[in-house]
This record gives C-alpha cells, sequence and structure tokens, in this order.
C-alpha cells in the first residue's frame, strides 16, 4: 500500500509546524524539473526551503556560496571550492565546514528540518543540527554509473540517523522496507493539468516550434539521455521504420555524446524547461519510455510515465518494475528491440475505442495522486518525526 493511499483530503487542515527545510541534494534546481523540485517547491508554500547543491569548482577559491531564488521561498545555496573531487566528495569537507557553519548561524534559531537525497551529504546534514532528518530515497544511486564508492556506507549512516524515509516508487520500497522502521513508499506523482493537452475549455496546447517542421508519426522521449537509456532499442526503432521520426528532448549526461546514434530520423533537443515539455507532447504520437534492463534502473520509477498519460498520448516502454507492475494495461510493452518495435506498431495502429479504453485508464490513475496530495501525506508523516532528535558519528 502506497502512503499517499493512506491520506484522505477529507482530514482537518494541517496544523504547520514552524520549520525550515534545508535540502541536500546530488541533483541542482536548474537541471531537470523533477520529484526534488516539485516536492520542495510546494512545501516551501509554508515553510522556507534551503536547496544545498553539490559543490562546483571554482579554480579562484576561496570557498563561498553563490544563492539564487528560482522560486518563491526557494533559496538555492551552491558551494563555489577549488577543490575538484566531484559531488559532496570527502575531500570537499574541509571547504565547506566553514560554509555550513556560516550558513548556520544565518539560519539562526530556527527549527532545521534536514532533507537527503544523497546520503553522501550526510557529514554535512549533521552540521547543521537539525530536530529532524528525512531520507527522501528517490533512486538506487549505489547502481548509478560514476556512484562515489563511500555511498553504501553513508546510506548505512543515514538509515541509522534518518527520523523518516520515504522511497520514490514500490520496487525501491520493497528492497529498502526492512532497513527502516519508519520508510514509506510515495511514487512519483504528477501535476496534471500542466500536461493536458487541452485546457478546461478546449484551446489546444501550441506545438514547439523547433520540432514543427518534422513529419509524423513522431516517437518522442524527454528525460536525462545516459547509462539508463537503451541506445540500440533507439537505433533499431529508427532503422526499422525510417518514416518515424524519433524525438529525444532532454541533457546528454554522464555518457559520450559521440555513442548516440545518429539517423536522419533521428533528433536530439537539448534540454527543454519544465513549462516547454507539454509543446513537445503536442506534437508527438506516441510517448517513449525505451529504458535499459541494467543495473542503474532496477529501481527508477520514472516521473514522466504519469506526466505521458496527463496527455493521453499512446506510451511504449521497456518493461522496467514500476512501469509494468502498476501499469501494464494501459502502457504497451516491449522488451527486446523487436518486442519495442512491435509495440510501437502496434500503438500507432491502435483503434479509436482501444485508444479511448487506454486514456480512460489514465484519467483513472491520475485521478488519485497529485504533487499536492503526496505533499500533505508526507506532512502528516513529520509530526512525529520533528520530535526526536538523533547524534551519530559519521564514517570515516
Amino acid at each position: 500500500m502506497y502512503a499517499t493511499q493512506f491520506y484522505s483530503q477529507t482530514h482537518e487542515p494541517f496544523m504547520h509546524l514552524p520549520y525550515t527545510i534545508v535540502a541536500f541534494s546530488h541533483l541542482r534546481w536548474n537541471f531537470v524539473y523533477q520529484r526534488p523540485q516539485h516536492l520542495l517547491s510546494r512545501l516551501a508554500a509554508t515553510h522556507p526551503v534551503v536547496f544545498v547543491e553539490e559543490p562546483q569548482y571554482d579554480a579562484e577559491g576561496p570557498a563561498r556560496w553563490e544563492r539564487s531564488t528560482p522560486h518563491p521561498n526557494v533559496t538555492v545555496f551552491r558551494p563555489r571550492t577549488p577543490v575538484q573531487a566531484p559531488g559532496f566528495h570527502g575531500e570537499q569537507l574541509a571547504a565547506l565546514e566553514p560554509l555550513m557553519a556560516e550558513l548556520s548561524a544565518e539560519l539562526g534559531e530556527a527549527n532545521l528540518l534536514a532533507w537527503l537525497y544523497t546520503p553522501m551529504a550526510l557529514p554535512l546534514a549533521m552540521a547543521i543540527d537539525p530536530v529532524a532528518t528525512v531520507y527522501d530515497c528517490m533512486d538506487e544511486l549505489s547502481l548509478f554509473l560514476g556512484a562515489p564508492p563511500q555511498l553504501l556506507a553513508f546510506e548505512v549512516q543515514l538509515l541509522e540517523y534518518a527520523d523518516v524515509m520515504f522511497t520514490g516508487g514500490p520496487s525501491l520500497y520493497r528492497a529498502k522496507q526492512s532497513r527502516h522502521p519508519n520508510v514509506h513508499c510515495f511514487p512519483s506523482s504528477v501535476d496534471a493539468a500542466h500536461f493536458r493537452l487541452r485546457d478546461s475549455v478546449g484551446r489546444e496546447v501550441s506545438e514547439a516550434e523547433d520540432q514543427a517542421e518534422l513529419p509524423h508519426p513522431r516517437l518522442g522521449f524527454y528525460g536525462v539521455i545516459d547509462e539508463r537509456l537503451d541506445l540500440e532499442i533507439v537505433e533499431r526503432l529508427a532503422d526499422s521504420h525510417p518514416e518515424w521520426q524519433i524525438v529525444l528532448v532532454g541533457p546528454v549526461v554522464k555518457i559520450d555524446p559521440d555513442r548516440l546514434p545518429r539517423r536522419s530520423n533521428i533528433h536530439y533537443f537539448s534540454q527543454r524547461s519544465y513549462e516547454e515539455l507539454p509543446r513537445y507532447l503536442a506534437g508527438w504520437n506516441v510517448c517513449l519510455l525505451p529504458f535499459a534492463r541494467n543495473d542503474a534502473t532496477r529501481f527508477i520509477s520514472p516521473t514522466k510515465t504519469l506526466e505521458y498519460m496527463a496527455a493521453e498520448l499512446p506510451i511504449v516502454s521497456t518493461p522496467i518494475t514500476d512501469v509494468a507492475e502498476p501499469y501494464g494495461e494501459i502502457v504497451y510493452l516491449g522488451d527486446t528491440p523487436e518486442e519495442f518495435i512491435n509495440a510501437c506498431e502496434k500503438a500507432l495502429a491502435s483503434s479509436t475505442h482501444e485508444r479511448a479504453r487506454r486514456a480512460a485508464q489514465m484519467r483513472r490513475v491520475l485521478a488519485g495522486t497529485s504533487w499536492d496530495v503526496t505533499v500533505a501525506a508526507m506532512e502528516e508523516l513529520l509530526m512525529p518525526a520533528m520530535a526526536g532528535r538523533k547524534t551519530l558519528q559519521v564514517p570515516a
């Protein structure tokens, strides 16, 4: 049972506790807009949010904060340090400790809730002496390409230190549920209105201009292009039907861009803002989730699944667990390149009746969730968590 299903919108209005959220993230706020931004921007309606990013190398030094305010009541603190070690690496600590002391002094006597997306930030979270700590485990980061070898040791410590733990999907919940006494499953949700291709009075979303000249049919994906994407499927998809236009919208990270398949009918668009994404969906005939079947995808729960559903477009996916198990009757599935191509053919050839049937199922799924409901349910769980404080030695 997902944690959001225990929350009823008929509850009495929640009495918000006076605290400041200090979030530590391996993802930058201005990167692809996903779970951290959705949750924290909503929490910022009632709590100040400090969003601490990983350090950015700055040879000039000295170590200092770079600040920005991308959303009301959200302040992003990006450390700029003369240390080249990536992320919240141990070599960064000497440069970050005085910055954290500066931040703590600035926050003053406020009750602080530490909110971690990566175990690597545990020493920094402990440095602010939070009243309570949340571990929002949205991915199994230890299985990602380039994961620091210390990450698992820090996660063991974080699981002891954290007062409450959230997971980003059911498969990750099953993997973590025995490791923490207060763990709750909050799968990816959606702002359905943002991704609907017609508004409440029937006006259609205008298509993105830079794809408007491409012929149809168009099969599209948006998101991070990294080791989780099955590049062979993308290549075989383009080769199997030269008349299909394969549209990939998003940044290329952690993999060599030269590895990307290049065909006349494969079109790469760089990262686009969250506001722009519906305009790309508006020009697609099929939405793609061509994820590889590897360690990095074993526990992923793609936010874009429900966003695609809000657009009520046919969806074709490889059978990753958190798509196949809950949505196998809605999404077309294909494991091998041949099966994936066949699923795309079926999606494009589906009848009006079949499309309407799947669209109705999509609407039923979306009616049961939203980021607003998720945040409200999370806040209820934070009430008892705010009562305790923990101390722990950090691993060397």
